[in-house]
């Protein structure tokens, strides 16, 4: 037994020295370096990156908007004409994508800049017709070139994203309005002309920096245009383009009788306009609370807010006056 106890304490006494040794800080290696060394980064760079991260996730939601709108206008129309109406609705982003990125974002924000939020300090470009606070067109950054260097591509990249989701919503409202009734050919023409020049044109004017902005220096009218979201740049100039096409096609065949009295022309599929509808509503935040290009401006809540409130209240609003007018609330 006491050989046994010896070998035993032997072993104690050795694990107890190896556990010292290699546990003193004498004996103790030199920390690893890093593979990569990441640079000290200030608090305002961290801002711009967050802001920069709020104006590509708004640009998200927003072109989700387009899959919105989609199932809202097939949802509405008849059976028959679904696969034409969805095409238009899913063709319309790359057909205005395109025209925007080789020339319309050009031609809109040439000589635009935002400074102090997600790092878009300076103008690609300047005026292309037109000077001083008469600008009507700008030229610069065509197809997203000459934008000397990272630190800039990345805050016009972003910007870019956002505003061609705005445009395709421009380009889709007229979808609506001339559903199950124009030609193919028709449509793709109007898809690459609303990216390239028909909601530049106006957004140049306005958003751009051009004379409809500066008539509050030009000709001391308050602030000039001022569109916080787009209710004029996006919606307006849709819906006057939808306008103009309805008017030029004219209604849906069997729209009216012979004597001249409306028909109804029922919708094909009531829960996809519905589940449009809410997919909308959810692109709406990117609309509407991103349209302060920084998640440093706290205010972006109260605009979230409102947006919720406006849907909330106004499907309330709608849902009351179904139920007093037609005695039930048809969803139709």
């Amino acid at each position: 037994m006491s050989s046994k106890l010896k070998r035993l304490s032997l072993v104690v006494l050795l694990m107890t020295v190896l556990v010292a040794v290699f546990a003193s800080p004498a004996f103790a290696a030199d920390a690893p370096k890093p593979v990569y060394q990441t640079p000290a980064v200030s608090p305002g760079d961290v801002a711009v990156s967050l802001n920069l991260l709020w104006v590509v996730l708004g640009a998200v939601l927003v072109i989700f908007m387009q899959a919105g709108f989609a199932l809202v206008e097939t949802g509405f129309c008849r059976a028959k004409h679904a696969a034409h109406v969805v095409s238009t609705n899913f063709a319309i982003f790359g057909l205005g994508f395109v025209g925007f990125f080789i020339v319309g974002y050009g031609l809109m924000f040439g000589g635009f800049s935002y400074p102090g939020y997600f790092g878009m300090d300076g103008a690609t470009g300047g005026p292309l017709i037109g000077s001083g606070h008469w600008v009507f067109l700008w030229h610069g950054g065509f197809a997203l070139t000459n934008l000397h260097g990272l630190k800039n591509a990345a805050p016009v990249a972003a910007f870019f994203l956002y505003m061609v989701a705005f445009m395709d919503t421009t380009g889709t409202i007229p979808t609506g309005s001339m559903a199950e009734r124009w030609k193919w050919k028709a449509f793709v023409g109007w898809g690459l002309f609303v990216g390239a020049v028909f909601y530049p044109l106006f957004g140049a004017w306005t958003w751009g920096g051009g004379w409809l902005s500066q008539l509050g220096n030009s000709m001391h009218w308050g602030f000039g245009y001022v569109d916080f979201a787009g209710s004029g740049v996006v919606h307006a100039m849709g819906g006057v383009a939808g306008l103009a096409g309805a008017m030029v096609l004219g209604p849906r065949i069997g729209r009216f009788g012979a004597d001249g009295k409306p028909r109804t022309l029922g919708a094909h599929n009531i829960p996809m306009a519905f589940l449009g509808t809410f997919i909308l509503l959810v692109g709406w935040f990117g609309f509407n609370a991103a349209s302060t290009f920084g998640a440093t401006d706290v205010r972006f809540a109260v605009v979230a807010v409102n947006t919720a409130l406006a849907a909330a209240f106004g499907a309330t609003v709608a849902m009351f006056y179904v139920m007093k007018r037609m005695g039930k609330p048809d969803p139709a």
